[in-house]
């Protein structure tokens, strides 16, 4: 008898263990798994719209650089195209004197030589005597 009642025991208890068992997971499927899911989801949701606002944050960043850079570009390249200009000027210049510098010289020449001529005819009428 004692061991029926001990079996009778047992089997109650595990019956109450199962039905704990059986609670536990109703109120898990019910209650638990739909709220994890939601927070679950408006977590993600959060974290999406956090992205999506970065993501725009760094793309505003980059056409700025990129515009920045344009600019940069830009002045750069005027930069050279005057430069460019002021060399061209220079070497123009430089020609110029150079030429300036020939003439003179080629027409020093021909007050030499000129002169060269005359003492030559000076030195003639000198020495004719």
């Amino acid at each position: 008898m004692w061991a029926i009642w001990l079996r009778e025991k047992r089997g109650l208890r595990e019956l109450r263990v199962l039905e704990s068992l059986k609670n536990m997971i109703y109120e898990t499927n019910n209650q638990i798994l739909p709220k994890c899911e939601q927070v679950m989801h408006d977590s993600l949701n959060e974290a999406f719209k956090r992205l999506q606002a970065a993501s725009q944050r760094i793309h505003k960043l980059q056409e700025r650089e990129q515009g920045e850079r344009e600019v940069q570009t830009d002045k750069l390249m005027a930069g050279e195209k005057q430069r460019t200009a002021l060399w061209e000027a220079f070497l123009e210049e430089q020609q110029n004197k150079q030429a300036e510098v020939d003439e003179e010289h080629r027409k020093a020449m021909e007050r030499l030589k000129q002169q060269y001529v005359d003492m030559e005819k000076d030195l003639a009428k000198y020495v004719s005597f």
